[in-house]
């Protein structure tokens, strides 16, 4: 890889980790033009409920479940709960326009015990695996596919493979076609 490639390999992958955090952001503040920014016009999103193509429909379905979420998730005095998404270890594969990405996520609530100080405790109400695929469309990263696997839920969790080696596998028959 020359000098030049890897600065360009570089800026690649610190626009799509942006792109990642802008996305988690965006969901967990209901920023949905935000959110609606980090996704192709024609974006697949692969997640518990299902499968949605479109960038309309997804944001459509995301602004209803995180309406209905706070049904669901409450701390312990029946306030609705507060949920932020974290990313843990995240492997970015860049060839050409072209990107693959496996991610470690985990999902924070407010909803645990009260400490000592009277202070609610974080509890961890879900993780998983991101697996997405992503373009350059006009000089800027989105994401074309968004699949989320989540590893509490049967028939939701990743494979016994190291998602790693998946991922690299996919961008090499990605690159034959």
């Amino acid at each position: 890889m020359t000098q030049t490639d890897a600065v360009q390999y570089a800026a690649d992958k610190a626009a799509i980790e942006d792109l990642m955090a802008r996305y988690l952001f965006a969901l967990d503040w209901n920023d949905f033009d935000t959110f609606a920014a980090t996704l192709t016009e024609d974006a697949v999103f692969e997640y518990a409920r299902g499968t949605l193509v479109g960038r309309d429909n997804i944001v459509e379905a995301i602004r209803g479940f995180k309406e209905r979420i706070v049904e669901i998730y409450c701390d312990v005095d029946g306030n609705p709960g507060v949920l932020r998404h974290v990313l843990g270890q995240t492997v970015i594969r860049v060839e050409g326009d072209r990107a693959w990405t496996r991610a470690f996520w985990w999902e924070v609530s407010n909803g645990g015990p009260r400490n000592e100080a009277g202070r609610l405790t974080p509890e961890v109400g879900s993780f998983g695996i991101y697996e997405d695929e992503l373009v350059r469309q006009d000089g800027e990263w989105l994401f074309a596919k968004r699949c989320i696997l989540n590893e509490f839920l049967p028939g939701r969790e990743s494979n016994a493979e190291n998602p790693v080696l998946a991922m690299d596998r996919a961008a090499r028959d990605a690159a034959k076609n």
